[in-house]
């Protein structure tokens, strides 16, 4: 027979049974509920929490309080009502459109988008019978040329991923207010540091949390925010298609959160900085910054974000070829999808995050082939200036 210890149980009992913790205070940095399941005081119980909608203590795919109080920082740092935490920003993107959409329903989408959300828009939705026509984000009236009876939604990126165009967020929110259409906004390249879309009139803010939010590359989820009657009908579907994050996770982008306001200062600041000195290289025959005022809608970005942003965009002359050898010749820049991080990384969209894409699609996209894409960090700027700058002398 197995040891017993003082409560009088076996060994392997007690490997699985632990003492609950007893704390006099609450404790400063936020608990991690690293469970799947929660121990209830009888099935009427059970019955209860099945039918309420996000229970706290029930089940982690309903909910869970690590995640829970995720859900409720970033729904205050956007300034809505209703945060929903999901397993990736892909998890995001589809639960929105998949449960805000039916069958014989038409979106009005910019160009220029992630390409997940991209495909997803072109491709699946189509099987679904939910129609997608793409324009141009720059252009509000657009938007309002596009739509008909069926629209239901409005879908955008502003910054757009890659090419840093922007949508004045007020001017579609108004259309879509006349027309009784959703506005849905990735707000993943701004952050809620540097732009707020529910403030300008949007209803619906998506983030994919591995980015700028958590900031630190090394977990993967996404959020999105609005109003309780949207988020109780979007957190159905969500437990429904199982893309709830996991409480690690959510635990670690609480952490990376802390020191959001401070690493996006810093992002912003070198950002401008790395697109002042692109621009003076004689290899390089565009930068698009929000913050440059050599942007086309500088003004509207200056109206709209209370910061630029650590995303610049800027292409070579000597095109694909010339572009693929630069990302190829950074030492401290690195090689590598993604974005937000504290370490800045570089990308050739054409070829990697983009590739997916057709020719037409990145054309529409207005990608051409020797953009480059660059997520700047926060180490010194000097440093990431003389690593850009060595690349672009080697063309």
């Amino acid at each position: 027979m197995a040891h017993s210890g003082r409560s009088g149980r076996a060994f392997a009992t007690r490997t699985v049974h632990h003492p609950e913790a007893e704390v006099a205070s609450p404790p400063v940095a936020t608990p991690l509920y690293q469970t799947s399941t929660f121990r209830v005081a009888d099935a009427a119980t059970v019955a209860q929490y099945a039918a309420e909608v996000q229970p706290q203590a029930y089940y982690t795919r309903w909910g869970n309080p690590t995640i829970e109080i995720l859900e409720k920082v970033i729904a205050d740092l956007e300034g809505g009502p209703r945060g929903l935490a999901f397993a990736s920003g892909m998890a995001a993107v589809s639960t929105t459109l998949l449960g805000l959409l039916s069958p014989g329903d038409h979106v009005v989408a910019g160009a220029s988008l992630y390409t997940g959300t991209t495909t997803l828009l072109a491709d699946e939705l189509h099987k679904l019978g939910i129609e997608v026509d793409f324009v141009d984000p720059t252009d509000s009236e657009a938007f309002a040329r596009a739509a008909r009876h069926e629209t239901r939604m409005f879908y955008l990126e502003t910054p757009t991923n890659p090419t840093m165009l922007l949508t004045d967020l007020e001017s579609v929110s108004q259309l879509a207010d006349e027309l009784g259409v959703t506005v849905v906004v990735d707000n993943t390249f701004a952050s809620p540091y540097n732009q707020r879309p529910l403030d300008a009139g949007a209803d619906v803010v998506i983030h994919s949390v591995t980015k700028y939010i958590s900031g630190h590359t090394d977990v993967v989820g996404g959020c999105l925010v609005t109003d309780v009657e949207t988020a109780e009908r979007l957190w159905r579907k969500r437990t429904l298609l199982g893309g709830s994050m996991d409480p690690f996770a959510a635990w670690l982008i609480l952490r990376g959160l802390k020191t959001l306001a401070l690493r996006m200062q810093r992002h912003n600041s070198n950002a401008m900085a790395v697109a002042r000195a692109l621009q003076s290289h004689g290899a390089v025959s565009r930068v698009i910054y929000p913050g440059l005022p050599s942007h086309p809608q500088h003004d509207l970005a200056a109206r709209q974000m209370t910061g630029f942003g650590g995303m610049v965009a800027f292409e070579v002359s000597a095109g694909r070829a010339a572009a693929e050898k630069l990302v190829e010749s950074t030492e401290l820049v690195l090689l590598a999808v993604s974005l937000g991080g504290v370490e800045s990384l570089i990308e050739h969209p054409g070829s990697m995050s983009h590739a997916p894409l057709s020719d037409e699609q990145l054309q529409r996209a207005g990608i051409p082939p020797g953009l480059i894409r660059l997520s700047v960090g926060i180490e010194d700027p000097d440093d990431l200036i003389a690593d850009l700058q060595q690349a672009l002398d080697r063309l």
